[in-house]
């Protein structure tokens, strides 16, 4: 399966679950929204606190379920590695990831002080691998 379709898929397909992992090796998994860039990268907002970016700084490999927003039916899974952006570099990168996904907030400026209150970075995942997506 190419990477494209999944780029593709998460241009229109915003939920997931994300699986890291713990210093121990096991997984560590949590329900996410998710975007795309224009590069190609699978994007994911979250607090700098969280514990999915204190694994990722560690072990930047990712997993994750990508499922259609009405849970049943079409899905993929991806795998990737993870770079965090913080603030101030993360701002711009968060706005255009709210757009993406939901459009025009009604108060950027609002958002934007919300980011950096709740301390947010931006998660960019070069994915490289998709598959699979077939019920057994």
């Amino acid at each position: 399966m190419e990477i494209e379709r999944a780029q593709e898929f998460l241009r229109t397909n915003h939920r997931a679950v994300l699986a890291t992992y713990r210093g121990d090796g096991t997984v560590q998994m949590s329900p996410i929204t998710v975007g795309v860039d224009s590069a190609g990268r699978m994007l994911i907002s979250s607090r700098e606190t969280a514990v999915k970016v204190r694994h990722l700084r560690r072990d930047p490999r990712v997993v994750a379920v990508l499922m259609n927003d009405g849970f049943f039916g079409d899905w993929l899974q991806v795998e990737g590695t993870a770079e965090i952006v913080e603030l101030p570099e993360a701002l711009e990168l968060l706005v255009s990831y709210y757009r993406d996904i939901s459009g025009e907030h009604p108060d950027w400026d609002d958002y934007r002080a919300a980011m950096v209150r709740d301390r947010r970075v931006l998660v960019q995942v070069t994915l490289t691998k998709v598959g699979p997506d077939f019920h057994g």
